[in-house]
C-alpha cells in the first residue's frame, strides 16, 4: 500500500548520517575532534585519538566486538556502546577501512546522544521526520504495526557453488566479516527477528529504520537539489558537499570487495556504478532497499520491499535495482 512502512536495514545509516551532519553544520559537533571529547569513556583501550570523521567513514577499526551481546540484551541501547567503549581497535585507526555494518549506528548514534541529549530515533523524529512530513521511523510503537510489512528473508544461496571470499568469511567466526555482522547471535537464534515487536520498538540506527519509499525519495530529492524540502531546511549545500567527498575508497577490509564512502554515505564507485554521472550518494540496505541522490541529474529515489534478495557476490548485482536504475536514467 502507499503508506506501508518497511524495514530498510542499512538504508537507515543514511538517516543516522543526516542527523550527525545537522549537528556538524550547527557547530555542535566537530568532525575532526576526538570522539572522546563527547564520549569520555570511549578513550579506553587506545582509542583517545579516534575522530568523529573516522567513525563516520568506517576507518575507526571497530567493525565488531570481541564478545557478542547476549540475545536478551540485543534490543537494549546501552550494551553495544559500552562494549565499543571498552573494545581495542582491530586495526590502527585511520590506517585502513572496513564496513562497520552494525557498530556504525552505535558509534555515531552514541555521539549524537551525547551531543544532543536525544536518541537517534527521537532526534530524527523531532528535527526531520515531523517538520518535513517524512514517514520514516527508528523505533516505533505498536500503533504502526498494522501498516508495517512482514519481511520475507531471501533463501540462502547454494554455498557450494561459490568460493567468493565474502561468503567464506561470513561463515568464519574468527573473521572480521563475521564479527561485523554478528555482534549478537540474534540472527542465528531467530532468523525472523526483523518481524518481532521487540525489533520494531528498538533503536538500531544502523539497521532498523522503517519507512516508505516516498519518504526516502523526498528526502534524497531534497539533498540532490540544494538541501531544502518544500521550503524547509534539511542540510546546507556546503554540508552536503563536505559529506560527499571521498573519505574511504578501495578494498574493504570487512566486505572484501571495493567500496567508497564519504561521511556516512555510500558513494558511486567505478567498479560497481550506480549512475553514469558518478555523483550518486546515499545508502543501500540488506535485501535490496535504498535511498539515493544524484545532484547532477537532480533527483532522489527511494525503494523499499519486503521480499529480500541476496545479490550475486561476484557482481553485487540485484536485477531489480539494475532494471530500476536503467529505467531512471533513460527517462532523465
Amino acid at each position: 500500500e502507499e503508506d506501508t512502512i518497511v524495514n530498510t536495514f542499512s538504508t537507515t545509516k543514511g538517516i543516522t548520517t543526516i542527523c550527525a551532519l545537522r549537528l556538524i553544520e550547527q557547530g555542535k559537533l566537530d568532525v575532526d575532534a576526538p570522539v572522546a571529547k563527547y564520549w569520555p569513556e570511549f578513550a579506553a583501550a587506545g582509542k583517545e585519538a579516534i575522530t568523529v570523521r573516522q567513525i563516520m567513514s568506517h576507518r575507526a577499526g571497530l567493525p565488531g566486538i570481541d564478545s557478542m551481546i547476549p540475545v536478551e540484551k540485543a534490543y537494549d541501547w546501552e550494551p553495544l556502546p559500552e562494549a565499543l567503549a571498552a573494545q581495542k581497535p582491530f586495526w590502527e585507526p585511520g590506517s585502513q577501512f572496513g564496513y562497520h555494518a552494525v557498530t556504525f549506528g552505535s558509534l555515531v548514534g552514541e555521539v549524537i546522544r551525547r551531543v544532543s541529549g536525544k536518541t537517534v530515533g527521537t532526534y530524527w523524529r523531532e528535527e526531520f521526520a515531523e517538520p518535513l512530513g517524512l514517514d520514516f521511523h527508528i523505533g516505533f510503537g505498536e500503533e504502526l504495526d498494522g501498516r508495517c510489512a512482514t519481511m520475507i528473508p531471501a533463501p540462502l544461496p547454494d554455498l557450494s557453488k561459490t568460493d567468493h571470499p565474502l561468503v567464506k568469511a561470513m561463515l568464519d567466526p574468527s573473521s572480521l566479516t563475521f564479527k561485523a555482522f554478528m555482534v549478537s547471535p540474534l540472527m542465528m537464534v531467530n532468523p525472523l527477528y526483523m518481524n518481532t515487536r521487540e525489533w520494531r520498538a528498538a533503536e538500531v540506527p544502523a539497521a532498523n529504520g522503517h519507512g516508505t519509499a516516498r519518504s526516502l525519495a523526498r528526502l534524497y530529492g531534497a539533498l540532490a537539489t540544494g538541501g531544502t524540502l518544500d521550503g524547509i531546511h534539511v542540510l546546507k549545500p556546503e554540508t552536503i558537499e563536505m559529506a560527499t567527498q571521498t573519505q574511504s575508497q578501495g578494498q574493504d577490509a570487512v566486505l572484501l570487495f571495493p567500496t567508497r564512502f564519504g561521511l556516512g554515505f555510500i558513494l558511486d564507485i567505478p567498479e560497481f556504478p550506480i549512475s553514469p554521472n558518478g555523483t550518486t550518494f546515499g545508502h543501500f540496505g540488506m535485501g535490496g532497499s535504498f535511498g539515493i541522490a544524484d545532484p547532477e541529474a537532480r533527483y532522489g529515489v527511494g525503494y523499499v520491499m519486503n521480499k529480500m534478495m541476496i545479490p550475486n557476490p561476484e557482481t553485487r548485482d540485484d536485477p531489480r535495482l539494475r532494471g530500476m536504475f536503467n529505467a531512471i536514467y533513460e527517462s532523465v
